[in-house]
């Protein structure tokens, strides 16, 4: 079964408009969190996997070849491993909701942000299970 990627997600709120954009993303997060509604969830952590794309609407592209220019993508995987480690979460869809919430506060410039997480560990059968949500402006 084929599944929608992100970027096809952030895509459809701009296809119509057909402007340009910029999207700025991080892929294969690592984190150990403290996540999940079962009570061994509660004892341990568990790896999870945090994919983010920003798009950036039509942010020009630096002419000055300088990090100010644009939005630093490690701001971006630091402030997502510090809120997936604040404190146990039930959900991931609590998880990625924070995480697209902080997004779309921290830099006017992003238009929407889809943010998925991967649970590798959860189900036996299957390589992994999680949530991916957009959230525009």
């Amino acid at each position: 079964m084929s599944k929608p990627n992100m970027l096809s997600l952030l895509r459809k709120g701009r296809a119509a408009q057909n402007q340009p954009a910029m999207r700025i993303f991080v892929r294969g997060l690592l984190v150990q969190a403290s996540i999940g509604v079962h009570p061994h969830e509660h004892e341990s952590t568990q790896p999870i996997l945090i994919d983010i794309e920003l798009d950036m609407g039509d942010m020009p592209a630096p002419t000055e070849d300088r990090l100010h220019e644009t939005l630093d993508y490690s701001l971006v995987a630091d402030k997502a491993e510090q809120i997936a480690l604040e404190a146990h979460v039930q959900l991931v869809e609590t998880l990625a909701d924070r995480i697209a919430e902080w997004a779309l506060s921290a830099d006017k410039r992003v238009q929407a942000c889809a943010v998925r997480i991967a649970k590798p560990q959860a189900l036996l059968k299957a390589d992994a299970a999680g949530v991916e949500i957009v959230r525009r402006r």
